[in-house]
């Protein structure tokens, strides 16, 4: 690089500045995101900031880069929605973002899905990848598989402590505040077996239309069956399911109508959280809360 060109980017990157993320940055988080196609609502950035926190770069009042994270107990935490502008990438700000989330977040072991293009940066940082995340969508064709009766209903609201400690165990992550908060904004069914509350999935709106997850479950066959449970109710709309490629469900949901469209890689910074299951993972809340 030429002289003249490291006093170019020194002085481009004068302009930038690290801030944390607030309110006020929103709109211009929500233009960033439409300008990379990712399907986030402006309410879907408001509950991200309310759960977790982040930080922006902003040039002239623009936003041009954000990244956020959430805490999961004091030991755990996920990071997502790390986004830099197209105009603006190549110049290290995606890195500068990186620095200040892991600054803020550690020494917490961190968790994150990346794109096929942020997987360098994150590996740089000590990242190591853990697994594959399928995402499906469309809207679903109408099941005709018949229902289990007595076994799937929507959650009371005395199961929340039942379903936040199945949770714990199939993730390894204390996460009753995301709980509570998906609980409010949308709709949960649980599945029991013998009395025992052994799976759960939330469906709620988010980015094109619905998403289904978290889905909690002991085998593919229980998550298949809450999914179907959440789509019963939905009727012809969009769905999108995050869900894990060793979870056996993808070459189901291609069979309903829901395409898997991308992939992302699941990355760890530090030891993963343990997993003693049976229940375990089928769908996430989505790619940023894992």
């Amino acid at each position: 690089m030429t002289t003249a060109a490291y006093q170019a980017e020194g002085r481009d990157n004068a302009d930038v500045a690290l801030l944390p993320f607030s309110r006020s940055h929103l709109e211009g988080a929500l233009k960033l995101s439409q300008e990379m196609s990712w399907p986030y609502r402006i309410e879907d950035w408001d509950v991200a900031l309310q759960l977790g926190y982040g930080f922006v770069l902003q040039r002239g009042g623009t936003v041009i880069g954000t990244a956020a994270w959430w805490p999961y107990g004091e030991t755990h935490a996920s990071a997502g929605m790390i986004i830099v502008a197209k105009a603006a990438q190549g110049r290290g700000y995606g890195a500068r973002l990186m620095d200040a989330l892991l600054t803020s977040a550690r020494p917490r072991i961190i968790s994150l899905n990346s794109t096929a293009e942020g997987v360098t940066l994150y590996r740089r940082r000590g990242f190591v990848p853990t697994g594959i995340i399928h995402q499906h969508q469309g809207i679903p064709r109408p099941s005709h598989e018949t229902p289990r009766p007595g076994l799937l209903r929507p959650m009371a609201a005395s199961e929340f402590g039942a379903i936040a400690r199945l949770d714990r165990i199939a993730t390894g992550l204390e996460r009753r505040q995301l709980l509570n908060r998906l609980f409010d904004s949308g709709d949960c069914y649980v599945l029991l077996r013998d009395g025992i509350l052994c799976g759960y999935a939330i469906s709620r709106l988010f980015g094109r239309g619905h998403v289904i997850g978290p889905v909690v479950a002991e085998s593919p066959t229980d998550a298949r069956a809450l999914i179907e449970s959440a789509i019963a109710r939905l009727g012809p709309v969009f769905v999108r399911i995050d869900t894990p490629a060793s979870s056996q469900l993808g070459e189901w949901l291609d069979s309903i109508g829901l395409q898997r469209v991308s992939d992302a890689t699941t990355m760890v910074l530090g030891t993963p959280a343990p997993w003693t299951g049976p229940a375990r993972m089928f769908g996430l809340a989505n790619q940023s809360f894992g």
